[in-house]
């Protein structure tokens, strides 16, 4: 295993991260919009993969497609696939590739886990922040690594602790009860299921990939251009919702006033950002 630091970690404290006009939602709204949140992170994703121009790009957990779109764009004369659970985001992806002009991109709704892609395909695999959730990782990344050609590349962004996360610690401290708040769930897949790099390796060398290293990348993650637009969008995230949805009138209102806080503490000139930390994974196929 190999863990480097991130050498190309923006310098300024809030850059200007918002999506530009035909990234930007017009229907939808309920849905968050992931694309925009991790924009900063995009660029370590495509630097990582360096997809050449007739490359077949498979996209894990894809969302919106954000990264879909952006690989399409790449192997302009190879294909992306977008690969995600969710109908919905899925439907906005379609949309968004439609309008933009791309022709050599599709997506499938699908498990990564279990779904039977073709054997040997393609020639790259990424994901920013796709992978952490399945059941049983092992089999899901043995999978994937089946769809892989040999010596194909395998890019991965996931989340470093908690701890090191201010997006997850800042928001979670708004909620009643802060102190089980903090402590994540047990037992099963969540957002930082891979964030040991020790336990990500064993993953990935159990399901066949080799030459694992690590990357530290720290960048802000974007929640809106002011803290109004914020807090409609910590709303559409499940977790904070279902915390408030068995609680009396009064007690919500008040997570609801320590969020708006939040938020408003961490407004500037170009947005609501919080801090981050992921892990650029790469691994190959042998």
């Amino acid at each position: 295993m190999t863990t480097m630091p991130d050498r190309n970690r923006r310098t300024q404290a809030a850059p200007d991260t918002r999506p530009p006009a035909d990234e930007r939602p017009t229907e939808d709204t309920d849905l968050f919009d992931y694309d925009a949140e991790l924009r900063p992170h995009n660029d370590h994703l495509r630097a990582a993969a360096r997809i050449g121009p007739r490359e077949r790009v498979l996209d894990i957990g894809c969302g919106t497609g954000g990264t879909t779109r952006e690989a399409a764009r790449a192997a302009v004369a190879g294909s992306a696939l977008g690969v995600d659970v969710c109908a919905r985001m899925l439907d906005r992806a379609r949309r968004l590739g439609h309008d933009q002009g791309l022709t050599n991109i599709t997506y499938a709704q699908a498990d990564a886990q279990t779904h039977r892609f073709p054997p040997t395909h393609f020639d790259t695999c990424i994901s920013r922040f796709g992978t952490m959730f399945f059941a049983d990782p092992v089999a899901a990344f043995t999978n994937i690594g089946r769809a892989l050609r040999p010596a194909a590349r395998l890019v991965l962004l996931v989340w470093q602790d908690r701890d090191r996360n201010e997006w997850a610690t800042a928001i979670r401290r708004t909620l009643p009860d802060p102190t089980t708040a903090a402590t994540p769930p047990t037992g099963g897949p969540d957002a930082f299921s891979l964030a040991d790099p020790t336990v990500t390796e064993r993953i990935l060398t159990a399901a066949g990939f080799t030459d694992v290293t690590f990357t530290d990348v720290h960048e802000p993650v974007y929640y809106g251009p002011d803290s109004a637009t914020a807090f409609e969008a910590v709303r559409r995230l499940k977790e904070f919702d279902d915390r408030l949805a068995g609680l009396d009138p009064a007690t919500a209102e008040q997570a609801r006033t320590r969020l708006r806080a939040t938020l408003a503490a961490h407004e500037t000139d170009t947005g609501v950002y919080f801090d981050s930390h992921a892990w650029l994974v790469t691994a190959h196929r042998p």
